[in-house]
């Protein structure tokens, strides 16, 4: 059995005074180190929310959707590496955490979701605002608890932290019932944890062995590449991974969940991969004659038709979760570890032993060649296109702000056309792809960075779905940003309208279909962002001309709370390159 410290320093369990379930739950959080909840109150979480309102030892955020919340507190995790969390009532105020919970599941984010339940009589009689929370969760969790003894909160808090955050991070859900809340008692805080199975207590580690194979693969490769996912960030093993790669001279593509994890203005760069991804990290893949996938799963948006992956190049899989070994894609070498011990071991070894580094020069002149003459680019236009005012926002701000998206077209040029040099910084709904998740993960990011510019670049559709957390901004002076790409449209299932369905528009168009709004036509927009922000008391203001873009863009940069910067582009735009779902690399769409 393998024990754990907590991240505070409670050597020995301490007896609390005496309290309430509520009152253990605010106590525990803190000694957790929780700072922050996105929380949203109902009937069976008042007591809890009665019992923060006694305390000023964690600072409450009230959101104005359970969703909007729980995307924050995804922004907050994936900003700092911290576990978000978020509360809410039982019955549909938990059930609208299952979005954010399932999102934080597919992209490894820590995550605590309390929620309150009914009575425990009433558990399992269809009582009011009753759903089986914890039966529901459980295929997107890493874990979920029904507290029914309030002498168990303390412990259960604790093991929640600890599941979260480490090995793979992701959500943890925790149920407890009102008469849990209420439930009087002295509380004893452990000072450690421990579970019977010992795997949760250590980091599975790499052998000597398995590294050392893997250094004779590097150092008869002609053509290899390293795929780097998000586990690197996870494991803050992007300094590791930055020495490798300059040791071994081995380019680098990652993920849209790896971007930042390398330097992209690196020169063995190759940015981001997949379906939407450079056109040169995509070849690269594809030819080369080792893959080393450091952190990732082989998801269907890189793959394409996995038969054909890499198909003449030996796999190295590094990964600290087995069952993503093989699940997508066979590999040659999987290697079950933390992946930061399997770099620092790795650069050791290259260190003290006599290490031959490949010969990778004729390759890197390849794929120089192709970033040459296919980059991401965009033809001029006599109308602000989406490309130019993410470039334009990249230039302003010098790459140092923090970028949150929606879902969408916009999504991927904002990872196209702002370049990451460093992790935490490219926040984006990926697994599941949310539509909603920009503005609240923003805010989420803001809190947990108040000192960085945060800014939610969003499309039109994207943005109204989570619209009403320009109140939780003006409320609680969270100057996160939103640029939102205006085109009338859902412009990526558009894009895929034009390119596989004749361009038969199927409820696609989000304004007016008979008189629909562009840069063209300004009076058919529809809504007005720019009044809808100044009724939540957020500035805002509309963009048309290109003339204007770079000072309005400075404006919001410059603005000392939030702001919503209304940018009209035209619906015409497609995301390039693209590989078509289940296609390869050799069927990319180039324009």
């Amino acid at each position: 059995m393998k024990s754990s410290t907590s991240p505070t320093s409670f050597p020995q369990p301490e007896i609390g005074r005496a309290m309430n379930g509520a009152d253990v739950v605010v106590e525990s959080l803190s000694r957790e180190g929780v700072d922050v909840i996105f929380a949203y109150p109902g009937g069976a979480s008042q007591e809890l929310h009665q019992a923060f309102a006694r305390s000023d030892k964690v600072r409450v955020i009230l959101p104005r959707h359970e969703q909007g919340g729980s995307f924050a507190a995804e922004g907050y995790a994936r900003a700092t590496g911290k576990v978000g969390v978020c509360m809410a009532t039982s019955g549909p105020g938990a059930t609208n955490l299952i979005s954010a919970i399932a999102d934080a599941y597919m992209d490894s984010t820590p995550m605590v979701a309390i929620t309150g339940q009914v009575f425990t009589k009433f558990i399992g009689k269809s009582a009011f605002q009753e759903t089986d929370f914890f039966g529901m969760t459980l295929p997107i969790v890493k874990h979920s608890y029904l507290v029914l003894n309030a002498a168990d909160l303390p412990r259960v808090i604790k093991e929640a932290f600890y599941l979260a955050r480490t090995g793979r991070p992701g959500p943890v859900v925790i149920d407890i019932p009102k008469d849990v809340q209420q439930t009087k008692l002295t509380p004893v805080f452990p000072a450690t944890i421990s579970f019977a199975n010992p795997t949760l207590g250590s980091l599975p580690q790499a052998t000597d062995d398995e590294l050392k194979r893997v250094l004779d693969l590097v150092s008869a490769a002609k053509k290899p590449v390293i795929y780097a996912g998000g586990g690197l960030i996870s494991a803050e093993a992007f300094a590791d991974l930055k020495t490798f790669a300059e040791k071994t001279n081995i380019p680098v593509a990652t993920t849209l969940m790896g971007i930042g994890a390398f330097p992209e203005s690196h020169p063995l760069s190759m940015r981001w991969f997949g379906m939407h991804g450079s056109a040169y990290g995509n070849w690269a893949v594809d030819q080369s004659d080792l893959v080393l996938c450091l952190g990732a799963r082989f998801d269907d948006r890189i793959t394409g038709d996995t038969s054909k992956f890499a198909s003449n190049a030996t796999i190295v899989h590094i990964d600290i979760d087995p069952s993503e070994h093989n699940k997508n894609k066979r590999v040659q070498l999987p290697i079950v570890s933390d992946v930061k011990h399997a770099l620092v071991r790795l650069n050791e070894l290259i260190a003290a032993a006599k290490f031959t580094a490949p010969d990778t020069k004729a390759w890197i002149t390849q794929i120089n060649a192709w970033k040459r003459d296919y980059p991401f680019s965009f033809e001029d236009h006599k109308h602000i296109l989406p490309q130019e005012a993410i470039k334009t926002l990249y230039e302003l701000t010098k790459g140092e702000a923090i970028i949150a998206t929606g879902v969408g077209q916009h999504q991927m040029w904002a990872a196209q056309f702002y370049q990451f040099d460093e992790p935490r910084r490219y926040i984006s709904s990926l697994g599941l792809g949310a539509m909603g998740y920009g503005y609240p993960a923003a805010l989420g990011a803001k809190v947990a960075c108040p000192d960085k510019q945060v800014i939610d670049i969003d499309g039109d559709g994207s943005f109204m779905m989570n619209i009403q957390e320009l109140a939780t901004a003006a409320v609680e002076k969270i100057a996160a940003k939103a640029m939102i790409l205006n085109n009338q449209h859902l412009g990526m299932v558009v894009q895929w309208e034009d390119r596989f369905y004749g361009s038969i528009r199927g409820n696609t168009i989000l304004g007016h279909a008979d008189n629909i709004g562009s840069p063209d036509n300004p009076g058919g927009l529809y809504p007005d962002f720019v009044k809808i922000a100044e009724g939540f008391g957020v500035k805002g203001r509309r963009v048309i001309k290109k003339s204007e873009l770079k000072e309005a863009i400075q404006e919001m940069l410059d603005h000392d709370g939030p702001f919503l910067l209304d940018v009209i582009v035209p619906y015409t735009e497609h995301v390039l390159p693209m590989i078509p779902a289940g296609k390869t690399v050799k069927e990319m769409i180039l324009k």
